[in-house]
């Protein structure tokens, strides 16, 4: 789930030169940074509300007859996993426009699996949510854009809260115990929220280690993606944790 933090060695490996004093460097990759996880939001929720509207279309072409997923249900209930790994670990064979696409194409079809969420929760919870989801996320990405404190400490604790959270879900697909869901559901909402503010301060610092002069564009606009996802996937799981907390199902 922390895909960029993972690939970070492989990718700048000795080229990255920390504190030159690039400021300004730093911002302007921030900034598109934040454009391409708002450009990846908007399609998953344009997408999302599309197939929610023709709720129809999604269940003939997803679900079975007698009910469940197909298996192209799975295929897009899968892919997106698919995509986050080839991004990361194809990073440095990738072109920058093939990175984009993946990108994009990996946020269409998370669109596709949101929306059996709004078929599924009520829209008033929904947009309650996202609205929370989307404060606390901003709050943890000013802190950890502003604080001067190294969080990488910290961040390697959230590290290993994410894969207790994942551990604990898979256990939980067996046992389906309600207690222990909504115990993970409010550590996973701990976990990814300080985990935004730690993305955001590495990002910080690998936007201060870019040279232009010897960086091409083409690979900073595949870094500012990669950058992107680990936000884009910050955000979103920190709204699936608050939708399992309190999201009111349709009777």
């Amino acid at each position: 789930m922390n895909q960029f933090n993972q690939n970070q060695p492989q990718i700048f490996g000795t080229d990255v030169v920390e504190n030159i004093g690039t400021h300004a460097v730093s911002k302007k990759f921030i900034a598109n940074v934040f454009m391409w996880m708002f450009v990846a939001l908007g399609i998953s929720a344009a997408v999302a509300f599309y197939f929610s509207l023709n709720s129809d279309l999604l269940i003939q072409y997803l679900v079975k007859p007698e009910g469940g997923l197909n298996m192209l249900g799975w295929v897009v209930m899968l892919a997106p996993l698919g995509f986050v790994m080839l991004m990361s670990f194809g990073f440095a064979r990738l072109s920058a426009p093939a990175i984009t696409a993946l990108f994009l194409l990996y946020a269409a079809i998370n669109g596709v699996s949101f929306s059996f969420i709004l078929l599924a929760y009520t829209a008033g919870s929904i947009l309650g949510c996202f609205l929370s989801a989307a404060a606390m996320f901003g709050v943890m990405a000013v802190m950890g854009y502003t604080t001067e404190k190294d969080l990488t400490g910290f961040g390697r604790i959230m590290m290993m809260g994410v894969i207790g959270v994942v551990i604990a879900l898979i256990i939980n697909m067996f046992l389906q115990s309600s207690t222990m869901d909504y115990i993970v559901s409010i550590i996973g909402v701990m976990v990814f929220t300080g985990l935004t503010a730690y993305d955001v301060q590495k990002l910080k610092r690998v936007g201060a280690g870019i040279e232009y002069e010897g960086t091409s564009a083409a690979q900073v606009k595949k870094l500012s993606v990669l950058g992107a996802l680990t936000l884009y996937l910050d955000f979103i799981n920190i709204f699936l944790f608050l939708l399992r907390l309190f999201g009111g199902r349709k009777d």
